[in-house]
């Protein structure tokens, strides 16, 4: 490989970029053991001490054992994040106009930007709002 420097810097691209892979999925791995209410106080205990003790092999098992039921813990996740912040963005515009008269667009405009400005939402999540407010 000497004669090749650019496949060195190929090879060693390759290899960081498997090793931090391999971390998300680790970290992906012991969150998503902690997350699953199903799995009791020892479930959890044995997955982890068999996941940190021969981690390739833990990860591969529990990836195939637990795979599709850790997808679906993924979406549940994302629809409660989802429900909460809707909760959330009526409850706060709902709570400060409380006149006789249906608030205007420009009023849940205004209440949208300030809750942009207090980091109560995101940027992404401003505009999703902004364009089903005016839609």
């Amino acid at each position: 490989m000497d004669d090749y420097p650019l496949l060195n810097v190929f090879w060693t691209m390759m290899w960081l970029f498997l090793w931090v892979l391999w971390f998300f999925l680790l970290f992906k791995v012991i969150t998503d053991i902690f997350r699953d209410r199903d799995l009791g106080g020892w479930g959890k205990a044995g997955w982890l001490i068999f996941v940190i003790l021969l981690p390739f092999l833990g990860i591969l098992v529990y990836l195939i054992a637990r795979g599709r039921s850790m997808g679906e813990r993924d979406v549940q996740q994302a629809k409660q994040s989802e429900e909460a912040f809707k909760a959330y963005v009526r409850d706060a515009a709902g709570s400060s106009s409380q006149s006789n008269a249906a608030p205007s667009a420009v009023d849940q405009l205004s209440k949208l930007a300030d809750l942009k400005n207090n980091g109560a939402i995101s940027a992404e999540e401003f505009e999703k709002a902004k364009a089903k407010l005016l839609a």
